[in-house]
């Protein structure tokens, strides 16, 4: 079992993932590319002391990115998660 702190980067505010949070109880992570759902579900109960229902994830690959000139440098690919709360649990981010 790894680490709950090398499972989650940071949380995703967004006006996506806000909407989710107010409509589906579920909060959005970027979490480490290597983690499974199970993995991510632990870290976030573990973290927050909350109860996880459900843990959908998304693959992001890395883009190719120019700032005026013509070597190419690449962003760096990532991986979200959102997780779904038992009724009545909650986070609070701020």
């Amino acid at each position: 079992m790894r680490d709950i702190y090398s499972v989650i980067d940071t949380v995703r505010l967004s006006e996506k993932a806000t909407l989710l949070q107010e409509t589906n109880n579920e909060y959005v992570f970027k979490v480490d590319r290597r983690a499974n759902k199970l993995e991510i579900k632990r870290a976030v109960e573990q973290a927050f002391g909350v109860k996880v229902t459900g843990v959908r994830t998304a693959n992001y690959a890395g883009k190719k990115k120019r700032v005026r000139r013509s070597d190419e440098g690449k962003a760096a690919a990532w991986k979200k998660a959102m997780v779904r709360l038992k009724d009545g649990d909650s986070i609070d981010l701020i």
